[in-house]
């Protein structure tokens, strides 16, 4: 059995949602397919598929939002890298017994109809994992 399926898509922290659709766009020669508030992250997001690939584009809505802080930190570019599974809490505990650190014990609904939870860059070489479950 595969523990991760695919790579669900790429996240990319961006200032300005408006200005991001319009240069993604350009560079990828698709509109983004959906466009989203996640009030528990205090984000804005637009996705991109291009082929089988998905970008999603990440706006805070807050300074103090996690993608603000990124921003604030980091500046924008490649946030995190995230991956399909069939059964996140299932994956969840397999990597913690793993030994990897969980930034979320509980997966939560997140963006484009997926629970999610994230693993800490600490255990990843300093690549923020998202896991991804479709929910049904």
């Amino acid at each position: 059995m595969n523990h991760i399926n695919k790579i669900e898509h790429i996240g990319i922290a961006v200032k300005d949602i408006d200005q991001a659709n319009t240069l993604y766009e350009q560079l990828l020669g698709v509109p983004p397919y959906k466009q989203e508030i996640v009030e528990s992250e205090a984000v804005i997001t637009s996705f991109f598929k291009v082929g089988d690939n998905k970008i999603e584009l990440v706006a805070s809505t807050k300074e103090d939002g996690p993608i603000g802080k990124f921003i604030s930190k980091k500046g924008e570019g490649i946030h995190h890298i995230a991956f399909d599974v069939d059964d996140i809490e299932q994956e969840l505990k397999r990597l913690e017994n793993e030994g990897f650190q969980l930034i979320n014990k509980i997966p939560k609904k997140g963006a484009d109809n997926k629970l999610v939870a994230f693993i800490h860059p600490k255990t990843t070489n300093g690549v923020l994992v998202e896991l991804c479950q479709e929910i049904n």
